[in-house]
Protein backbone atom coordinates (compact mmCIF):
# COMPACT_ATOMS: atom_id res chain seq x y z
CA UNK A 1 0.00 0.00 0.00
CA UNK A 2 1.38 3.34 -1.01
CA UNK A 3 0.73 6.56 0.81
CA UNK A 4 0.65 9.93 -0.88
CA UNK A 5 2.71 12.44 1.03
CA UNK A 6 1.00 15.68 1.86
CA UNK A 7 2.07 18.58 -0.32
CA UNK A 8 4.48 20.95 1.37
CA UNK A 9 3.39 24.55 1.14
CA UNK A 10 5.82 26.82 -0.66
CA UNK A 11 6.44 30.48 0.04
CA UNK A 12 4.30 31.30 -3.01
CA UNK A 13 1.39 29.34 -1.48
CA UNK A 14 1.74 31.22 1.81
CA UNK A 15 1.68 34.55 -0.01
CA UNK A 16 -1.45 33.49 -1.90
CA UNK A 17 -3.23 32.34 1.27
CA UNK A 18 -2.27 35.53 3.07
CA UNK A 19 -3.52 37.76 0.25
CA UNK A 20 -6.76 35.79 -0.07
CA UNK A 21 -7.26 36.00 3.69
CA UNK A 22 -6.79 39.78 3.66
CA UNK A 23 -9.16 40.20 0.71
CA UNK A 24 -11.75 37.98 2.39
CA UNK A 25 -11.50 39.97 5.60
CA UNK A 26 -11.92 43.24 3.69
CA UNK A 27 -15.08 41.83 2.08
CA UNK A 28 -16.50 40.36 5.30
CA UNK A 29 -15.91 43.28 7.68
CA UNK A 30 -18.48 45.64 6.06
CA UNK A 31 -21.17 42.95 6.37
CA UNK A 32 -20.10 42.26 9.96
CA UNK A 33 -20.31 45.97 10.77
CA UNK A 34 -23.79 46.29 9.25
CA UNK A 35 -24.94 43.19 11.13
CA UNK A 36 -23.51 44.39 14.45
CA UNK A 37 -24.87 47.93 14.28
CA UNK A 38 -28.33 46.72 13.26
CA UNK A 39 -28.56 44.53 16.38
CA UNK A 40 -26.96 47.06 18.74
CA UNK A 41 -29.17 48.57 21.40
CA UNK A 42 -29.72 52.24 20.41
CA UNK A 43 -29.17 53.27 24.03
CA UNK A 44 -25.55 52.09 23.98
CA UNK A 45 -24.77 52.88 20.33
CA UNK A 46 -21.84 55.23 19.87
CA UNK A 47 -21.46 56.91 16.43
CA UNK A 48 -18.20 56.53 14.51
CA UNK A 49 -17.27 53.42 16.49
CA UNK A 50 -16.56 50.12 14.76
CA UNK A 51 -18.62 47.24 16.08
CA UNK A 52 -17.40 43.68 15.58
CA UNK A 53 -20.20 42.34 17.77
CA UNK A 54 -23.07 44.25 19.42
CA UNK A 55 -22.26 45.41 22.94
CA UNK A 56 -25.89 44.87 23.86
CA UNK A 57 -28.24 42.93 21.57
CA UNK A 58 -31.54 44.52 20.65
CA UNK A 59 -34.29 44.16 18.03
CA UNK A 60 -35.66 47.68 18.49
CA UNK A 61 -34.43 48.92 15.10
CA UNK A 62 -35.92 45.89 13.33
CA UNK A 63 -39.25 46.32 15.14
CA UNK A 64 -39.33 49.95 14.10
CA UNK A 65 -38.48 49.23 10.47
CA UNK A 66 -41.08 46.44 10.22
CA UNK A 67 -43.74 48.74 11.71
CA UNK A 68 -43.37 51.44 9.05
CA UNK A 69 -45.63 51.63 6.01
CA UNK A 70 -42.77 52.72 3.74
CA UNK A 71 -40.69 49.62 4.32
CA UNK A 72 -43.68 47.27 4.15
CA UNK A 73 -44.82 48.87 0.87
CA UNK A 74 -41.32 48.50 -0.56
CA UNK A 75 -41.20 44.88 0.55
CA UNK A 76 -44.54 44.15 -1.11
CA UNK A 77 -43.42 45.91 -4.30
CA UNK A 78 -40.14 44.02 -4.48
CA UNK A 79 -41.81 40.69 -3.70
CA UNK A 80 -44.44 41.20 -6.43
CA UNK A 81 -41.84 42.24 -9.01
CA UNK A 82 -39.58 39.31 -8.10
CA UNK A 83 -42.27 36.61 -8.16
CA UNK A 84 -44.19 37.75 -11.24
CA UNK A 85 -41.11 38.90 -13.12
CA UNK A 86 -39.20 35.66 -12.51
CA UNK A 87 -42.12 33.49 -13.68
CA UNK A 88 -42.54 35.53 -16.87
CA UNK A 89 -38.76 35.57 -17.44
CA UNK A 90 -38.57 31.79 -17.29
CA UNK A 91 -41.64 31.25 -19.50
CA UNK A 92 -40.59 33.75 -22.19
CA UNK A 93 -36.89 32.83 -22.18
CA UNK A 94 -37.33 29.06 -22.45
CA UNK A 95 -40.22 29.15 -24.92
CA UNK A 96 -38.42 31.59 -27.22
CA UNK A 97 -35.10 29.77 -26.90
CA UNK A 98 -36.82 26.46 -27.75
CA UNK A 99 -38.38 28.04 -30.85
CA UNK A 100 -34.97 29.32 -31.95
CA UNK A 101 -33.57 25.79 -31.82
CA UNK A 102 -35.90 24.72 -34.65
CA UNK A 103 -34.07 25.30 -37.90
CA UNK A 104 -37.23 24.88 -39.96
CA UNK A 105 -39.13 27.66 -38.19
CA UNK A 106 -40.01 30.55 -40.55
CA UNK A 107 -38.13 33.74 -39.68
CA UNK A 108 -35.73 31.94 -37.36
CA UNK A 109 -32.67 33.59 -38.92
CA UNK A 110 -34.14 37.09 -38.60
CA UNK A 111 -35.13 36.53 -34.96
CA UNK A 112 -31.74 35.08 -34.09
CA UNK A 113 -29.98 38.01 -35.78
CA UNK A 114 -32.16 40.44 -33.84
CA UNK A 115 -31.23 38.72 -30.56
CA UNK A 116 -27.52 38.87 -31.35
CA UNK A 117 -27.87 42.51 -32.44
CA UNK A 118 -29.26 43.49 -29.03
CA UNK A 119 -26.34 41.68 -27.42
CA UNK A 120 -23.94 44.08 -29.14
CA UNK A 121 -25.97 47.29 -29.35
CA UNK A 122 -28.23 48.90 -26.78
CA UNK A 123 -30.83 51.60 -27.39
CA UNK A 124 -29.82 53.54 -24.29
CA UNK A 125 -31.64 55.15 -21.40
CA UNK A 126 -33.54 57.92 -23.22
CA UNK A 127 -35.24 55.73 -25.91
CA UNK A 128 -36.12 53.16 -23.24
CA UNK A 129 -37.69 55.84 -21.04
CA UNK A 130 -39.65 57.28 -23.96
CA UNK A 131 -40.92 53.79 -24.85
CA UNK A 132 -42.06 53.10 -21.29
CA UNK A 133 -43.72 56.53 -21.15
CA UNK A 134 -45.57 56.08 -24.45
CA UNK A 135 -46.80 52.68 -23.30
CA UNK A 136 -48.25 54.32 -20.20
CA UNK A 137 -46.20 52.20 -17.82
CA UNK A 138 -44.56 54.95 -15.77
CA UNK A 139 -45.13 54.53 -12.02
CA UNK A 140 -46.24 50.97 -12.68
CA UNK A 141 -44.67 47.72 -11.53
CA UNK A 142 -45.03 46.44 -15.08
CA UNK A 143 -42.44 48.97 -16.27
CA UNK A 144 -39.86 46.93 -14.33
CA UNK A 145 -41.20 43.59 -15.57
CA UNK A 146 -42.01 44.13 -19.25
CA UNK A 147 -38.79 46.07 -19.88
CA UNK A 148 -36.69 43.00 -19.08
CA UNK A 149 -38.69 39.88 -19.93
CA UNK A 150 -35.54 38.25 -21.27
CA UNK A 151 -32.03 39.05 -22.42
CA UNK A 152 -29.87 38.09 -25.36
CA UNK A 153 -27.33 36.37 -23.10
CA UNK A 154 -30.01 34.24 -21.43
CA UNK A 155 -31.54 33.25 -24.76
CA UNK A 156 -28.21 32.22 -26.27
CA UNK A 157 -27.18 30.15 -23.25
CA UNK A 158 -30.58 28.46 -22.93
CA UNK A 159 -30.68 27.82 -26.68
CA UNK A 160 -27.26 26.13 -26.52
CA UNK A 161 -28.46 23.98 -23.63
CA UNK A 162 -31.66 22.91 -25.39
CA UNK A 163 -29.72 22.03 -28.53
CA UNK A 164 -27.61 19.62 -26.47
CA UNK A 165 -30.68 17.55 -25.54
CA UNK A 166 -31.10 14.30 -27.55
CA UNK A 167 -33.33 14.98 -30.55
CA UNK A 168 -34.32 11.29 -30.62
CA UNK A 169 -36.51 11.86 -27.56
CA UNK A 170 -38.53 14.50 -29.37
CA UNK A 171 -38.84 12.30 -32.44
CA UNK A 172 -40.12 9.37 -30.38
CA UNK A 173 -42.64 11.65 -28.63
CA UNK A 174 -43.98 12.87 -31.97
CA UNK A 175 -44.31 9.26 -33.18
CA UNK A 176 -46.43 8.61 -30.07
CA UNK A 177 -48.72 11.47 -31.09
CA UNK A 178 -47.36 14.44 -29.12
CA UNK A 179 -47.82 17.89 -30.58
CA UNK A 180 -45.06 20.50 -30.55
CA UNK A 181 -46.49 21.96 -27.35
CA UNK A 182 -46.74 18.50 -25.82
CA UNK A 183 -43.10 17.76 -26.67
CA UNK A 184 -42.04 21.04 -25.08
CA UNK A 185 -44.05 20.53 -21.89
CA UNK A 186 -43.60 16.76 -21.42
CA UNK A 187 -40.10 16.16 -22.79
CA UNK A 188 -38.06 19.36 -22.97
CA UNK A 189 -39.17 20.99 -19.70
CA UNK A 190 -38.50 17.94 -17.46
CA UNK A 191 -35.06 17.49 -19.02
CA UNK A 192 -34.31 21.19 -18.55
CA UNK A 193 -34.98 21.39 -14.81
CA UNK A 194 -31.31 22.11 -13.92
CA UNK A 195 -31.29 25.00 -16.39
CA UNK A 196 -34.67 26.23 -15.20
CA UNK A 197 -33.52 26.16 -11.57
CA UNK A 198 -30.32 28.05 -12.40
CA UNK A 199 -32.01 30.75 -14.46
CA UNK A 200 -34.86 31.08 -12.00
CA UNK A 201 -32.27 32.01 -9.42
CA UNK A 202 -30.52 34.37 -11.84
CA UNK A 203 -33.76 36.17 -12.66
CA UNK A 204 -34.98 36.26 -9.06
CA UNK A 205 -31.75 37.83 -7.77
CA UNK A 206 -31.82 40.41 -10.58
CA UNK A 207 -35.43 41.39 -9.83
CA UNK A 208 -34.86 41.52 -6.08
CA UNK A 209 -31.92 43.89 -6.61
CA UNK A 210 -33.82 46.11 -9.05
CA UNK A 211 -32.57 49.63 -8.51
CA UNK A 212 -31.70 51.70 -11.58
CA UNK A 213 -34.88 51.02 -13.58
CA UNK A 214 -36.98 51.56 -10.46
CA UNK A 215 -35.22 54.87 -9.86
CA UNK A 216 -36.03 56.01 -13.41
CA UNK A 217 -39.54 54.65 -13.96
CA UNK A 218 -41.02 54.83 -10.43
CA UNK A 219 -41.47 58.30 -8.92
CA UNK A 220 -44.23 57.38 -6.48
CA UNK A 221 -42.57 56.67 -3.12
CA UNK A 222 -45.35 54.22 -2.24
CA UNK A 223 -44.18 51.97 -5.08
CA UNK A 224 -40.44 52.15 -4.40
CA UNK A 225 -38.49 48.92 -4.34
CA UNK A 226 -36.37 47.95 -1.36
CA UNK A 227 -33.16 49.00 -3.05
CA UNK A 228 -34.45 52.50 -3.80
CA UNK A 229 -35.66 52.86 -0.21
CA UNK A 230 -32.30 51.71 1.15
CA UNK A 231 -30.57 54.19 -1.14
CA UNK A 232 -32.74 56.96 0.30
CA UNK A 233 -31.79 55.90 3.81
CA UNK A 234 -28.07 55.37 3.28
CA UNK A 235 -26.98 57.79 0.56
CA UNK A 236 -29.52 60.57 1.04
CA UNK A 237 -29.26 60.18 4.85
CA UNK A 238 -33.02 60.42 5.22
CA UNK A 239 -34.38 58.13 7.90
CA UNK A 240 -37.67 59.99 7.85
CA UNK A 241 -38.47 58.40 4.51
CA UNK A 242 -38.84 55.02 6.12
CA UNK A 243 -40.88 56.34 9.00
CA UNK A 244 -43.78 57.75 7.06
CA UNK A 245 -47.08 56.80 8.69
CA UNK A 246 -45.39 54.03 10.59
CA UNK A 247 -44.46 54.25 14.23
CA UNK A 248 -45.65 57.79 14.61
CA UNK A 249 -42.25 59.46 14.35
CA UNK A 250 -40.60 57.31 17.00
CA UNK A 251 -37.44 57.29 14.89
CA UNK A 252 -36.41 60.52 16.64
CA UNK A 253 -35.42 58.44 19.66
CA UNK A 254 -33.44 55.95 17.56
CA UNK A 255 -30.02 56.59 15.97
CA UNK A 256 -30.36 56.91 12.21
CA UNK A 257 -27.41 54.57 11.74
CA UNK A 258 -29.13 51.61 13.43
CA UNK A 259 -32.27 52.20 11.34
CA UNK A 260 -30.23 52.23 8.12
CA UNK A 261 -28.31 49.08 8.99
CA UNK A 262 -31.48 47.24 9.97
CA UNK A 263 -33.05 48.18 6.63
CA UNK A 264 -29.95 46.96 4.78
CA UNK A 265 -30.00 43.63 6.63
CA UNK A 266 -33.69 43.10 5.94
CA UNK A 267 -33.19 43.82 2.23
CA UNK A 268 -30.31 41.32 2.05
CA UNK A 269 -31.82 38.62 4.27
CA UNK A 270 -33.94 36.74 1.67
CA UNK A 271 -31.03 36.37 -0.75
CA UNK A 272 -28.58 35.45 2.03
CA UNK A 273 -30.97 32.75 3.28
CA UNK A 274 -31.76 31.27 -0.14
CA UNK A 275 -28.28 31.52 -1.67
CA UNK A 276 -26.54 28.70 0.27
CA UNK A 277 -29.28 26.20 -0.63
CA UNK A 278 -29.29 27.04 -4.33
CA UNK A 279 -25.60 27.79 -4.86
CA UNK A 280 -25.08 24.45 -6.61
CA UNK A 281 -27.45 25.58 -9.34
CA UNK A 282 -25.17 28.54 -10.05
CA UNK A 283 -22.29 26.13 -10.65
CA UNK A 284 -24.48 24.15 -13.04
CA UNK A 285 -25.65 27.36 -14.67
CA UNK A 286 -22.09 28.36 -15.50
CA UNK A 287 -21.67 25.12 -17.47
CA UNK A 288 -24.98 25.35 -19.35
CA UNK A 289 -24.47 25.11 -23.08
CA UNK A 290 -20.80 24.21 -22.75
CA UNK A 291 -19.18 21.62 -24.97
CA UNK A 292 -18.70 18.27 -23.27
CA UNK A 293 -15.68 16.26 -24.13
Amino acid sequence: MSFVASKKLTSFDWVNYTMLGIISAVCVFPFLYVFSVSFTDPKVYVPLQFYVFPEKWSLISYKYILSTNSFLNSLKSTTFITVVGTVLNVVVSFSLAYALTKKGMPGRGIMLSAVIFTLVFNAGIVPSYILIKELGLLNSYWSLIWSGLTSAWSLIVIKSFLESLPSELEDSARIDGCTDLGVFLRIVIPLSMPAIAAFTLFFAVAHWNTYFNALIYISDSKKWTLQVLVKTLVIDSDSNGVGQAGAGGDDRTLPQETIRMAAIMLSMAPILVIYPFLQKHFAKGVMLGSVKG
